[in-house]
């Protein structure tokens, strides 16, 4: 099988016959908030047998979609805002339920933004926390006590992300770490109108293929939330996107007709490995972005930086 790279698990249960309920081991529900037209999905992997079919790891994954994210409305990015800080604080309730969180009065939280600010498609992370008003260096009487880290790449540091977040977290004690990412998606309607949060953690660079230490409760020792936008997709996902349309036109001609009936007979596997071997030995693992990406990380950055101040501070 050849696998279309995404990090959005609602892409993965997409990939599936039918509706995506038939995946033993994986539940799926969707809801909308009509006010404010966010299409919202819950895709739950409960065991091993669903996190092998879906090529993830158990948990929680929730996707917001709100195709009006592109527009520069600052109400209706308030409203995505109020709706990520709700999810973030049933999942909060929730890993304190499980007793893996303390449920007590002050919380730490570790605000992480993954990423490299010189790349504007990965530069998410590293700006919604330059928006986030950390306080845990100010004599306040909060609650929540914020701190953040950008650790940027290995490239420039020469460390794993993981091996950083292990040092920070052994010094300062947090009881949740909240990572944000740029993300790969399969569809390009999706780039830039998607939240994603998950409580598994974070494996980065896995949608792209470049899989590097992953950022979880078993290896960081505290529970991690994860927030992600997709800013990128596969070149070879774009052209398989089309491909039905193409095989139609194809058909409708006499001159092509053939070669329409080929593409048809093909399965989505086969056609996709067609693909793949057309693009990569000229392009090679080409993905691609939006040519408004920098104005739209910019918003999305905001639009993620207020949910978490929603959630951690509401009285502000």
């Amino acid at each position: 099988m050849f696998e279309i790279r995404t990090d959005l698990a609602v892409e993965e249960k997409e990939s599936f016959p039918g509706d995506g309920g038939e995946v033993t081991g994986v539940t799926l529900r969707e809801w909308s908030r009509a006010f404010s037209k966010i299409k919202m999905t819950e895709v739950a992997i409960l065991d091993e047998q669903g996190a092998r079919a879906m090529g993830k790891p158990k948990g929680t994954y929730i996707t917001m979609e709100a195709k009006a994210l592109a527009k520069g409305d600052e109400d209706y990015h308030r409203e995505v805002s109020g709706e990520l800080s709700s999810q973030l604080k049933r999942m909060v309730k929730e890993l304190k339920k499980q007793g893996k969180m303390p449920d007590r009065k002050e919380l730490h939280v570790l605000a992480v933004g993954l990423g490299n600010p010189s790349v504007t498609p990965d530069a998410l992370g590293p700006k919604v926390l330059g928006n986030l008003r950390v306080n845990r260096n100010m004599a306040e009487e909060d609650s929540v006590v914020l701190s953040g880290i950008v650790p940027g790449v290995m490239a420039q540091t020469g460390m794993e992300t993981a091996e950083i977040l292990k040092g920070i977290i052994h010094e300062t004690g947090p009881d949740l770490l909240i990572a944000v990412d740029a993300l790969a998606a399969r569809s390009i309607r999706r780039l830039g109108t998607t939240i994603q949060l998950t409580d598994t953690g974070i494996h980065p660079g896995s949608g792209v293929g470049n899989h590097r230490h992953s950022l979880t409760m078993d290896s960081l020792g505290i529970p991690v939330l994860a927030i992600g936008v997709p800013t990128v997709v596969g070149a070879a996902a774009i052209v398989h996107d089309t491909i039905s349309a193409l095989t139609g036109t194809l058909a409708s001609y006499s001159q092509t007709h053939e070669m329409g009936d080929f593409l048809e007979r093909l399965s989505p596997d086969e056609q996709y490995q067609l693909i793949c071997e057309l693009l990569e030995p000229e392009f090679g693992s080409l993905y691609v972005t939006p040519p408004d990406i920098d104005q739209t990380v910019k918003q999305l950055s905001f639009t993620i930086s207020e949910g978490i101040h929603m959630a951690f501070f509401p009285a502000r």
